[in-house]
This record gives C-alpha cells, sequence and structure tokens, in this order.
C-alpha cells in the first residue's frame, strides 16, 4: 500500500471513531432527557438485554401475567423486522409497542424518545425495554434506564461474560434463563457467576426458567422493590 493510500485509510479510521464517539455522545445527551421523564413520573425502565433466542419475550409474558394486577406496565420492543413479539406481548393484556429497527442491531435513545408519547407515564410504574437480541452493540448505547438486566441462557454456553464483558459490565441482573434445560446441557451456574462477577462484582444473578417458572417469584420481588424504591425516592 502506497503512504498515500496508508494516510487515507489512516483518516477513514480516525473519521470512523470519531463519528462513533459523536454518535455515543448524543445518544448519551437523549438518554439524560429520557432519565429525567422517567424521574418526573416516578417510572422504572428496565432495559432487558440478551442474545437472540434467550427468552426475553416469553419472560415478558411471565411477569406481565404475575404482575400485571399489582403494577401497571407496558413494554417496548425492539426488533429488526416484524411486530410479532409485541403481539405476543399484548396478550397478557398489557400494552406493548413495536420498534422495528430496519436492520440496525440496536435500539437508541433517539428511537427511545421519539415513541415516549405513545405511553401515559404518569400511570405507568414500570416500562420495559425489550432490546434487539444482541450482546455487542446494545452494550454500548445508554437508553436512560434504571437498571439493565441481561438474559444468559443456558442454551448458549457459560463462556459468554468474558467474551462480551461490556454488556456484563454495564448490567445490574443477570438472569440465567432456561434452567429447566440444565440437566440436559453442558452449561456451569457456578462458572458463568463466577466469571460474570469477575467482570462486574456488584453483578446480581437469578436463576429462571419461563417453563418451569423457577426463579420467577425472586425476579418479580426484584421489580416491585426496584418500582417502590423508585416510587418512594
Amino acid at each position: 500500500m502506497s503512504v498515500e493510500k496508508s494516510a487515507k485509510a489512516a483518516r477513514g479510521t480516525i473519521q470512523c471513531e470519531n463519528t462513533n464517539i459523536n454518535l455515543l455522545k448524543a445518544n448519551d445527551f437523549v438518554a439524560d432527557i429520557i432519565r429525567k421523564e422517567m424521574a418526573k413520573h416516578k417510572t422504572l425502565l428496565v432495559n432487558i438485554t440478551s442474545s437472540a433466542g434467550s427468552g426475553k419475550t416469553t419472560l415478558m409474558q411471565k411477569t406481565a401475567e404475575r404482575l400485571k394486577d399489582k403494577l401497571t406496565m407496558a413494554v417496548m420492543v425492539g426488533d429488526l423486522e416484524t411486530e410479532r413479539d409485541a403481539a405476543r406481548i399484548r396478550e397478557t393484556g398489557i400494552q406493548a409497542l413495536q420498534i422495528v429497527t430496519g436492520g440496525i442491531c440496536h435500539l437508541e435513545s433517539q428511537m427511545i424518545h421519539q415513541v415516549l408519547d405513545q405511553f401515559d407515564l404518569e400511570n405507568i410504574d414500570l416500562l420495559f425495554i425489550e432490546n434487539v437480541g444482541n450482546l455487542v452493540c446494545p452494550a454500548s448505547f445508554d437508553l436512560g434506564e434504571d437498571y439493565r438486566v441481561t438474559l444468559m441462557a443456558t442454551t448458549e454456553g457459560d463462556d459468554k461474560p468474558k467474551k462480551y464483558p461490556r454488556m456484563f459490565l454495564t448490567s445490574d441482573l443477570m438472569l440465567v434463563s432456561k434452567a429447566d434445560l440444565l440437566p440436559h446441557l453442558p452449561f456451569s451456574v457456578e462458572a458463568v457467576t463466577k466469571d460474570a462477577r469477575e467482570v462486574n462484582h456488584e453483578l446480581e444473578m437469578i436463576q429462571i426458567s419461563s417453563i418451569t417458572e423457577e426463579g420467577l417469584d425472586a425476579w418479580c420481588d426484584w421489580l416491585v422493590n426496584k418500582v417502590n424504591q423508585k416510587q418512594e425516592a
């Protein structure tokens, strides 16, 4: 490669890095607006992240069934295409809005902010963001959430926290999902918890199954406690 071409390549890299930095600054600015809006209405905002197929939508359905008579809930669902997941959640009787990203592998704060007026925040205790299934891109984008919860499915293998450390570093709670499959898989809850807490020593963990409902009481208690804390603040 010539010196001229090398210089152009280097400038291109710098431009890309600067664009990324500016994008994140813009995202964080809007995320702060969202956070203030949630504080104003005392609505708890929880960002649910995971790889694709880890059971986020099923968990949202189970959570709605258990808590909809105790809390006013709603869900924003991010997907590359289709409205299937939002439709599934609406079947439980709670409001669910689909955000179709059109190929973008994560949600950004501007996407969230643009649809907030679709929700009566004054009368919503708990608002979920079901993020696009991806352990990489969503980790970098603050959505104004109070808490980030990451599902770690037993079907994925127990080595993910060290492979995707930023996601676990920025999460408050790890849900080890699909626990009913543990007898059939070479997955160590002890190992995944150890690795995750080496990345983030403050990370909480709950083992759950939406099929057997293992751990769902603990998960719902965690949510109710966080809602109460937000409303009492």
